[in-house]
């Protein structure tokens, strides 16, 4: 089995936010690779990465990074793989890697998800490999109807919330 999502985080500090989109990835029974590269670091490791995701079968590239977080960037200037970025909040409650993230020059776009959501990255990459593959469009179908059958219970169990002022 061959990866067709490749998770790059900055460094395994992220590793916690980035284990929720391996956790959903997971789930939804897709192969994916997991890396710690990074744009200031080790720049030839990230430029030797995305210049061959695209031939090694990657699909899409989830990019994790905080503070100036060129990541993200770095790796859509080399590749026609689609990017999808998460800011993580290292300083300046992540607004700097957000807005490093979010502000990609014309023609050289970033899938930008909110700060530290790992799972919304990995949602928006099952999404569009899901276009392709009617098995995993399914298998995250099932996924969504869960998500208002949680909300149906919930609102249930609220009915049984006691307050002395509450009206039911």
């Amino acid at each position: 089995m061959k990866p067709i999502v490749s998770i790059i985080m900055g460094s395994t500090s992220d590793l916690p936010i980035l284990k929720k989109a391996a956790d959903f990835l997971n789930q939804m029974e897709v192969p994916f690779e997991m890396n710690a590269l990074s744009a200031h670091r080790t720049p030839s490791e990230v430029e030797e990465f995305a210049r061959g995701a695209e031939g090694r079968g990657i699909k899409v590239i989830i990019a994790a990074a905080g503070m100036a977080a060129a990541l993200p960037g770095v790796i859509a200037a080399m590749t026609p793989v689609p990017v999808i970025g998460i800011p993580i909040n290292s300083s300046l409650d992540g607004m700097d890697a957000l807005y490093s993230i979010v502000q990609m020059p014309p023609g050289i776009s970033v899938a930008t998800v909110g700060i530290n959501a790992g799972m919304n990255a990995a949602v928006m990459a099952v999404q569009i490999l899901a276009l392709a593959d009617p098995a995993l469009a399914k298998r995250y179908g099932d996924y969504r109807s869960t998500l208002s059958q949680k909300i149906v219970k919930a609102n249930e169990e609220l009915k049984t919330v006691k307050y002395d002022f509450k009206v039911n």
